[in-house]
C-alpha cells in the first residue's frame, strides 16, 4: 500500500498539478466553508460497514409501551464483537436542555467492548445515564446522550399509530427524531483511550470511528423506538415507516465551542486530513477524465446540490444569506459547466473568481464525488503519531527563517490594534468545557488557554530576533535556555515546518473571530449536512442522513448518499 508521501510524489510528476497553497486552504473562512466529502468520516464508515457487512441487531429489547427502558445491540465486525447499549428515560419539558450544564436526556448510550451480562449491564444503567457524573471503565469506547425532536418525534409516531406515513415537508423542516449533545471518548471519564482503541480495535481504528458509529446506532434506535410506540398505541391501525423515508432520516447534533480547541491542539492530525483532501483534489484535477459519462454526474450532482441547499431550513440570518448565494452560485457554476468546461483547473479557477468560498469548496466535495476510484483509497490514511519534537541543535538562523517564510501570516498580524487580543479562550471550572470570555475578565484569563499560536509565534520571533543581536550563532538549545517559556512554541515551528498544512492562518484572539468557522470545519470532516447556526458559537447539524440502514446491511450499496435529498412522495 502506498504511503502518503509517495503519493504525493506520484502526483508531482511532470504532469501533475500542485496541492493548493497552505496560505488559501488554511485562511479561517475557508475552512469554515468545507462541506461533506468522500472522505468524511461517516461516509468512510459506512463504506466500511457495508463493504465488510457487520452483523448489527437487537439481542435485547426491554422497552415498555411508552418507548422507556433499555436495548442492547450486538455488533459482530471483522476485528472483534462489540454491544451498543441504549437508556430511555422519561424527560419533561423543563429538564431537556442542549447545553452542556444539562444533567438528564431522553437517551443515554454507550459502546462497549465484548459481551454486556446482566452485572455489567446493571453497572452502566447506574453510570451511564449520568454521564460526566458517572463513571465507566475501560470497556467502555464511547459514551453519548441525546434529546427528542420536539418538532418531530411525537408527530412521526402520530402519523405510524394512525396509519400514515410521515409528511415530508415537515421532515424537511427537520430530518431527525432524536438530537445528539454530546459523544464522549479517547479516554474521557475512564473510557478506553486512542492508544487502546486504535491498537487492539482495527474495526473502530480511524479516527472518530467509533464516536460515528454511536451516531449511526442512535439515529437507528430512534426509528425502531418510534415505530414500536407507534405500534403500542394503535396496534389495529399502525405501519411501518416506508423504507425511502427512514434512510432521509438521520441524526441531529448540536456543537458547541467544545470542539473547537481539537483544530489546534492537533495540527499533525488536521494537517493529514486536510491533506488528504487535497491529494484527492489534485488526483481529480490530474487524472480525472472529462467524459459525456462524468458530464452527466457532474450535471446531477450541480442538480442535487441545489435541491439540497433548497431543502435545507435555517432561521440565521448569516447562513441564510450563504445559502442564497449558493443557490445563485450554483446556477452560474452549471451554465458554465455545459456551455465552457474543458479542464478541472479552469473550473476551479472560474469559481475562484466568481462564486463565494462556501461554493468554492462545495465544487470541491463535488469534484472528488465524481472520481470514487482516484479518492477513496485515501481513506486509509487519517491517522498520524502526533510528537511535537524540539530539535536543540537547529541553528537559530535557520529557525528564524522558518518562521519568516512559514509563519510569514502571523507576522503580519498587528497585535497592537483594537480588540486585536481580545478574545480569551478558557476552560470552565463546571464542565471543564471551553468557553469564550473577554482578556479583561480576570477569572477567565487565569484558566486561560493556548490557542492564540499566531500570537505566539509572533512573540517568539520578538524574542529570537533580540537574543540573536547578541548571539547570532548560537543553536536553539541554547536560546531555550535563556527564554524557557519560548520552549512549546518552538517544538510547534519546528515541527510543524515538515508538514504542508496543519496550523490556521488566522487570529483567534481577535473580539471579531468567528468560532463557528472552527467548528463546521471539523464538522465537515466528520460528514455533517444542513448547517443551521444558533449563534456565533453554537451551530445545530444532520448526520446520517440519506445513509444506509440496518436493514440493508448485505444488500447492494452504492454509497450514494452524498447531499441527501427528501423522497418524492
Amino acid at each position: 500500500m502506498t504511503t502518503p508521501a509517495a503519493i504525493e510524489s506520484s502526483l508531482r510528476g511532470d504532469h501533475a498539478l500542485p496541492l493548493r497553497p497552505p496560505h488559501q486552504v488554511m485562511n479561517l473562512e475557508r475552512l469554515g466553508a468545507m462541506h461533506q466529502s468522500r472522505l468524511s468520516f461517516m461516509r468512510t464508515l459506512m463504506r466500511c460497514i457495508m463493504r465488510e457487512r457487520w452483523q448489527i441487531e437487537p439481542s435485547r429489547i426491554e422497552l415498555d409501551s411508552q418507548g422507556y427502558g433499555s436495548v442492547i445491540y450486538r455488533i459482530k465486525a471483522p476485528q472483534g464483537h462489540y454491544n451498543f447499549v441504549v437508556f430511555s428515560n422519561q424527560l419533561t419539558d423543563e429538564d431537556r436542555n442542549d447545553r452542556v450544564i444539562a444533567t438528564k436526556w431522553d437517551l443515554t448510550m454507550a459502546l462497549v467492548e465484548g459481551d454486556v451480562d446482566d452485572v455489567y449491564l446493571e453497572k452502566l444503567r447506574l453510570n451511564v445515564p449520568k454521564q460526566e457524573a458517572g463513571r465507566v471503565d475501560a470497556r467502555v469506547f464511547v459514551l453519548s446522550r441525546a434529546n427528542r425532536s420536539t418538532r418531530n418525534f411525537d408527530y412521526v409516531v402520530d402519523q405510524l399509530a394512525n396509519g400514515h406515513q410521515p409528511d415530508i415537508t415537515q421532515i424537511t423542516r427537520v430530518g431527525y427524531l432524536y438530537r445528539t449533545t454530546a459523544v464522549y471518548g479517547s479516554g474521557k471519564l475512564g473510557m478506553a483511550d486512542w492508544d487502546k482503541v486504535s491498537s487492539t480495535y482495527g474495526d473502530f481504528a480511524r479516527p472518530f470511528a467509533a464516536e460515528m458509529f454511536v451516531c449511526l446506532m442512535l439515529r437507528n434506535f430512534s426509528l425502531m423506538q418510534a415505530e414500536h410506540i407507534a405500534y403500542h398505541r394503535a396496534p389495529d391501525t399502525f405501519v411501518k415507516m416506508a423504507p425511502d423515508i427512514k434512510r432521509y432520516f438521520g441524526i441531529g447534533n448540536s456543537t458547541g465551542l467544545g470542539m473547537a480547541p481539537y483544530l489546534v491542539n492537533h495540527p499533525q492530525l488536521i494537517n493529514r486530513w486536510i491533506e488528504m483532501r487535497e491529494l484527492a483534489l489534485a488526483r481529480v484535477r490530474a487524472l480525472g477524465q472529462i467524459n459525456q459519462r462524468v458530464r452527466c454526474n457532474l450535471d446531477d450532482l450541480i442538480d442535487r446540490c441545489i435541491r439540497h441547499t433548497q431543502e435545507t431550513k435555517t432561521e440565521d440570518g448569516w447562513q441564510t444569506d450563504n445559502n442564497r448565494q449558493i443557490l445563485a452560485d450554483l446556477a452560474g457554476l452549471a451554465a458554465y459547466v455545459s456551455e465552457s468546461l474543458t479542464t478541472w483547473d479552469d473550473l476551479l479557477l472560474w469559481s475562484e473568481r466568481n462564486c463565494s468560498v462556501q461554493s468554492q469548496e462545495l465544487l470541491v466535495s463535488i469534484l472528488l464525488e465524481l472520481y470514487p476510484e482516484l479518492v477513496d483509497d485515501l481513506e486509509e490514511y487519517h491517522c498520524t503519531d502526533e510528537f511535537l519534537d524540539l530539535d536543540p541543535l537547529m541553528p537559530l538562523h535557520r529557525l528564524k527563517s522558518i518562521i519568516e517564510t512559514r509563519y510569514a501570516w502571523a507576522l503580519n498580524i498587528d497585535f497592537g490594534a483594537e480588540g486585536a487580543r481580545e478574545t480569551c479562550w478558557y476552560r470552565s471550572e463546571e464542565k471543564m468545557e471551553p468557553r469564550l470570555g473577554s482578556i479583561a475578565d480576570v477569572n477567565a484569563r487565569k484558566k486561560q488557554m493556548a490557542l492564540g499560536v499566531g500570537c505566539a509565534v509572533q512573540k517568539c520571533y520578538v524574542q529570537l530576533c533580540e537574543y540573536m543581536a547578541d548571539y547570532p550563532d548560537h543553536t536553539t538549545a541554547r536560546f531555550m535556555v535563556a527564554r524557557p517559556k519560548m520552549r512549546g512554541i518552538v517544538r510547534r515551528i519546528q515541527t510543524m515546518n515538515k508538514c504542508t498544512y496543519g496550523d490556521i492562518q488566522a487570529n483567534l484572539l481577535d473580539r471579531d473571530m468567528l468560532p463557528i468557522h472552527l467548528l463546521r470545519c471539523k464538522l465537515a470532516f466528520f460528514g455533517v449536512s444542513k448547517f443551521d447556526p444558533r449563534s456565533r458559537l453554537w451551530v445545530r447539524n444532520t448526520m446520517f442522513q440519506g445513509a444506509p440502514l440496518l436493514e440493508d446491511i448485505g444488500k447492494m450499496f452504492d454509497d450514494d448518499w452524498f447531499m441527501p435529498l427528501a423522497p418524492r412522495q
